[in-house]
């Protein structure tokens, strides 16, 4: 499933913001280093920031999803050799249980409970 990606309210707010600002003046400078290019500035480089989050969310998504991929084939064939050890030597041999298997011999009996 993927990741879900961020938007930012303030980010949307402070273009808004920006545009009426600059309906007073484009170049308005409202002291203590407030400009509307300083503004300006400061909403692309969130807004490029927050392209770059959600770029990198993707990416991780991508990633899992290859991850997913891999890890099945590798239980797959993880089964697969426990069973051609089984076929090649036996259920009840060493080698089976060396392979990770439990010997047929040592296995529990199920007992039937009587009602």
């Amino acid at each position: 499933m993927a990741r879900q990606k961020k938007t930012s309210k303030i980010v949307e707010d402070a273009s808004v913001r920006l545009a009426s600002i600059k309906s007073i003046g484009t170049n308005l400078d409202l002291g203590n280093g407030v400009t509307t290019v300083v503004y300006s500035d400061l909403i692309d480089k969130a807004k490029d920031t927050l392209e770059e989050y959600n770029t990198a969310l993707s990416l991780v998504d991508e990633k899992q999803n290859l991850y997913k991929s891999v890890e099945k084939e590798l239980r797959d064939l993880h089964e697969r050799v426990l069973i051609s050890v089984a076929a090649k030597y036996g259920k009840d041999s060493n080698e089976y249980e060396k392979a990770g298997g439990v010997k047929k011999s040592e296995r529990k009996k199920t007992t039937k409970k009587s009602v």
